[in-house]
């Protein structure tokens, strides 16, 4: 058995990239690891259930009500590349004098790898979305050739490359950033575009549903047998109350539906509302996908994966970011159908869900993925990974 190691796990304030990796996180503190996680100190509450010594740090993430992320995407990248280099000496002061075998991180946590090469210990990237494959730059360089060449793409190319070169790092930034040398990939495969052709540096683990999200019985199926529907925008695109309102008409006269409204919209907003409509500021989203029979979803990678894990069909409206290829790629998958923002209507939604929920090609094909992504291996299996990096 694994002698007890200290592993770090350097996380970003951000909770769509903190959930997918807590259930690898708490079964290495079980198998009796000294996890020390870093997080900004808004989100350290959800942590601590981990059993992980939480390391809290000031973050300039954009949160709560107020949040608002830039459009551009450079200077969205921006935000996370500025709070890495902002915490980076608190890091190395925390743990100079208690130094981790191991440094595990979340894409956005970057100064990561720069903190394994200080201590001369491995550094895992723990990738909740997409990972690169081999020619990835070639066939990605028509959309990311204007964000490298706009101003702030300069400016952030810029900025990165120096620091990198104050740590010792003289790797071409935008290379440096889309190929780290080791990640567990914790998406399904079937969501990994180009999966043939990502390097053996990346194993897929598969998703990594933590055990106490998983057993949270907070919600009950109602008692009225209806189809359930799930209306979650996750917790960054929130303010969608057309939507809300035109899931209301659609579906209040013969489905349950349980909206997820966010910090953004009040329950007020949508007036009374009929025993068949639940809408909370969030719900145990696990809970309800075990009972749901479709799911009006952002598209946001755990959403998706968490929909595949439960065989829940899902209509997905994109808002931002990578959920308009996670939208493509379960339309593709023959599980969901991407209906844009501009084409939601109540008649168009209530066509859309009709059509994922009651086909049975769609059920099949739904079947095929939940089992084949069960068998991924999921917590158990990534945690013998991480613990392999370590022998």
């Amino acid at each position: 058995m694994l002698r007890q190691k200290h592993i770090v796990m350097v996380g970003c304030t951000a909770p769509s990239h903190i959930y997918p990796s807590l259930g690898v996180l708490s079964e290495l503190v079980r198998r009796g690891h000294r996890v020390s996680y870093v997080v900004g100190a808004p989100l350290a509450s959800l942590v601590a259930p981990t059993g992980a010594t939480v390391v809290e740090h000031p973050t300039t993430f954009p949160l709560g009500e107020a949040a608002v992320w830039p459009d551009d995407p450079a200077d969205a990248m921006r935000v996370f590349l500025d709070e890495a280099i902002a915490i980076h000496p608190l890091l190395t002061a925390r743990f100079d004098d208690d130094r981790p075998d191991l440094v595990l991180y979340d894409i956005g946590g970057l100064g990561a790898p720069l903190l394994a090469k200080r201590y001369g210990v491995p550094a895992v990237q723990l990738s909740p979305t997409l990972v690169a494959w081999e020619g990835y730059d070639e066939d990605m360089a028509e959309v990311m050739a204007p964000i490298k060449a706009s101003p702030s793409g300069v400016d952030y190319a810029a900025t990165l490359s120096g620091w990198l070169s104050s740590h010792g790092v003289s790797a071409d930034p935008w290379y440096w950033l889309g190929h780290p040398e080791r990640v567990l990939s914790l998406i399904p495969r079937a969501m990994q575009p180009q999966a043939d052709r990502v390097g053996p540096h990346v194993r897929f683990v598969g998703p990594c549903l933590d055990p106490a999200r998983l057993g949270d019985r907070s919600w009950t199926p109602p008692a009225s047998g209806r189809r359930v529907l799930l209306v979650s925008f996750g917790t960054a695109f929130t303010d969608q109350l057309p939507v809300y309102r035109a899931c209301v008409e659609a579906f209040a006269s013969d489905w349950h539906v349980v909206i997820s409204l966010g910090k953004h919209v009040s329950p007020e907003a949508l007036g009374t509302l009929p025993d068949s409509v639940e809408v909370f500021e969030s719900v145990p989203q696990l809970a309800v996908l075990e009972a749901a029979s479709a799911f009006i979803t952002h598209a946001g990678m755990g959403g998706a994966t968490e929909a595949l894990w439960f065989g829940v069909p899902t209509v997905a409206i994109p808002q931002a970011a990578d959920q308009f290829g996670n939208a493509a790629q379960l339309e593709e998958l023959g599980v969901g159908r991407h209906l844009p923002a501009s084409s939601v209507t109540v008649s168009s939604l209530r066509e859309a869900v009709e059509q994922v929920s009651s086909s049975a090609s769609v059920a099949a094909r739904l079947a095929e993925l939940k089992t084949e992504i069960h068998s991924h291996g999921g917590v158990s299996f990534a945690a013998d990974a991480v613990e392999s990096s370590l022998e």
